[in-house]
């Protein structure tokens, strides 16, 4: 009997008995289903979480005061960097192509009869550079504005939506906390941020407008909330992070064993502890998927071992007729693994289906990658071939002459 006969043999069988043999690959199909699902929304979460960290910069490193800690305790909100910090980062630290100042805040923005609450950061002309940012349309202030405070603004595309109803604001006057800015320019839309606020729902103005006039905190030695710094490359961010430490330490004059008044933290690495979460919340799902597999794997089984029962006088005359053990055996696991292959044929479809329906109507990120559909019709193949064993070899190797006798 050559393989195409086997095959046959094999899909004529189960042509047989549809509703059994449907019936018997709908473990395969949800098992599939499942994988290829929880593998495509895991995906998308990773790749979503790529798209946060590159919209913020991959490069970047974030510096904010106050990471002192006393008797166990961490005193979150001491005010411990300032302006001239910020400066010696950028002059004194060769594996630092940047760093921005900020003071942050929220503030009542008020254009006609609209008004809109949003972030307001006070920021240097370098700003854009540090975050990676574009602008969509205007201009950025410059440093005599900022030394001038001077009360201009640049506001992104949801503040734009909000309070100009997507109309082009430059040139126009908003009030923010009663203080009246002329907006300058607008920036590109860049999307959620990695802890779910909106970034592109704020409003820069120059640093020194920030603490003069808006946020109405006149902070000692130029105090700030925050340094944004962009190292040189990403592979220097680890090497840029050390020296921000050390030079830090040096200008605060931190003696030997005293913890930092400042914590330093390279967004790469607080989003690569969220993508490894997402991995491995991905394999967890996956894992509990090939569950299903393997249950569909012992259905495969039992109705090839009830399928062996019941042909036993067609695999004695088949022998009868001269069919070897060998072609009886590859005939059953034929059998076995046409039905788990269209078993993972159509729970492919479905996972496709669902991975889709997830993304349209819960939202879900989803990344149905060609390598997934590879895995889980080889793993529906394999469950195949390894359920199927045991009854094809066992109708190899019976007698024929008990076989014709059976009833």
């Amino acid at each position: 009997m050559s393989p195409l006969d086997a095959l046959l043999a094999a899909l004529g069988a189960l042509a047989a008995n549809p509703l059994r043999s449907m019936l018997t690959t709908l473990g395969i199909v949800i098992g599939v289903a499942a994988v290829i699902t929880m593998l495509a929304i895991g995906r998308g979460a990773e790749a979503r979480m790529q798209a946060l960290i590159d919209s913020l910069g991959s490069n970047l490193i974030t510096v904010r005061p106050g990471a002192a800690t006393t008797g166990g305790v961490r005193a979150g909100n001491q005010t411990t960097l300032t302006e001239d910090d910020a400066r010696a980062i950028a002059a004194e630290l060769p594996e630092v192509a940047g760093a921005v100042p900020e003071l942050r805040g929220n503030g009542q923005l008020v254009h006609g009869n609209r008004n809109w609450s949003a972030y307001v950061a006070g920021v240097t002309p370098d700003f854009l550079t540090v975050r990676d940012w574009t602008l969509d349309g205007g201009r950025f202030f410059t440093e005599d504005e900022v030394r001038a405070a001077a009360k201009v603004a640049v506001v992104g595309a949801t503040v734009v939506e909000k309070l100009f109803d997507g109309a082009d604001p430059v040139g126009l006057t908003v009030r923010l906390d009663r203080v009246p800015f002329r907006v300058i320019g607008t920036l590109l839309r860049k999307g959620e941020s990695p802890w779910g606020r909106d970034q592109d729902d704020v409003v820069l103005v120059p640093l020194d407008t920030a603490r003069k006039r808006v946020l109405g905190r006149e902070l000692g030695g130029g105090r700030i909330d925050a340094v944004s710094v962009e190292a040189a490359s990403a592979e220097q961010v680890d090497a840029a992070s050390a020296q921000i430490a050390s030079l830090l330490r040096q200008r605060h004059r931190l003696a030997e064993g005293e913890p930092d008044d400042f914590t330093v933290r390279p967004i790469s690495e607080v989003m690569a502890s969220r993508v490894e979460s997402s991995k491995v919340m991905t394999r967890l799902l996956a894992a509990v998927a090939l569950v299903s597999l393997a249950v569909g794997g012992i259905g495969i089984m039992n109705i090839m071992l009830v399928s062996v029962t019941e042909r036993t006088r067609e695999i004695g005359l088949r022998m009868a007729l001269g069919a070897e053990s060998r072609h009886i055996l590859a005939q059953f696991l034929i059998e076995a693994v046409t039905l788990s292959l269209a078993g993972g044929a159509l729970g492919a479809l479905t996972g496709v289906g669902l991975s889709m329906l997830a993304a349209e109507t819960a939202g879900w990120p989803v990344l149905v990658g060609f390598d997934s559909l590879l895995l889980a019709l080889g793993f529906a193949a394999g469950v195949g071939i390894f359920f199927g064993w045991y009854p094809a070899y066992k109708a190899s190797l019976m007698d024929p002459i008990e076989a014709l006798r059976h009833e």
